[in-house]
């Protein structure tokens, strides 16, 4: 396939950028797609991302669309139709079943050609990039985080449980009702109930264990942690 003329840069949408931002380079293939006739000209790696021999099969926008995700169809055809119309810069990341039946997930990024003579859009041209793994070590990246984010919520929680129980003298279900209540008066998490907590009456400056009337006032007026 011929190579396209040097597009200036699409703007990256936010998945993209991310599936992008690490790891080793994913696999990338040009593509221009005819809007007269609805053919694509494919570059060999995006035959193989599609699941087919280079040159297999002629590709056209309706076999292109039927390897879309069901869930990721519309979207995309409703890109190529924007892109069709206004020739701009786009981006998107979607999944595709290929021709084994082996689902991708792909990044295409492109632009519109116009003729010099109508100023109409002829053809969209830009690249497929294969950033099945790189989703995939992003997912995970998120799934880690996210485990992370709520063991440390967890933990404040848990803390905060506990200087109630030495307070008060109560078990680990009353200490939490305290928080719970102390939330709904207030209008704030309990998650950031508990910080706030921790963080006036255990914190490193603290040397002295809190009062019973210490934490009652604390309950009946808590702080946000973006005041502490």
């Amino acid at each position: 396939m011929t190579s396209p003329t040097t597009p200036s840069e699409p703007p990256l949408d936010e998945t993209l950028e991310e599936v992008l931002a690490g790891g080793a380079r994913p696999p990338v293939g040009r593509y221009r797609l005819d809007l007269a006739t609805g053919q694509w000209a494919w570059s060999d790696e995006v035959y193989v991302m599609h699941g087919f021999d280079p040159g297999q099969i002629v590709p056209t926008t309706p076999l292109m669309l039927s390897h879309k995700h069901p869930d990721d169809r519309a979207r995309v055809d409703g890109l190529l139709r924007r892109a069709a119309e206004t020739g701009q810069p786009f981006s998107s990341v979607h999944r595709i079943r290929d021709a084994r039946g082996k689902t991708r997930t792909l990044a295409v990024t492109g632009q519109g050609r116009r003729d010099p003579a109508t100023g109409r859009v002829t053809e969209l041209f830009g690249y497929f990039i294969d950033v099945t793994e790189s989703h995939r070590e992003a997912a995970a990246r998120d799934a880690t985080a996210s485990i992370q984010a709520s063991a440390e919520r967890r933990a404040v929680i848990e803390q905060a449980k506990g200087v109630l129980m030495v307070v008060y003298g109560i078990d680990e279900e009353a200490a939490f009702e305290q928080l719970r209540q102390a939330s709904n008066l207030a209008n704030i998490a309990v998650r950031d109930i508990a910080y706030s907590l921790v963080h006036l009456f255990s914190g490193p400056e603290v040397t002295v264990f809190p009062t019973r009337e210490a934490i009652e006032e604390f309950l009946e007026k808590p702080i946000p942690p973006e005041e502490l």
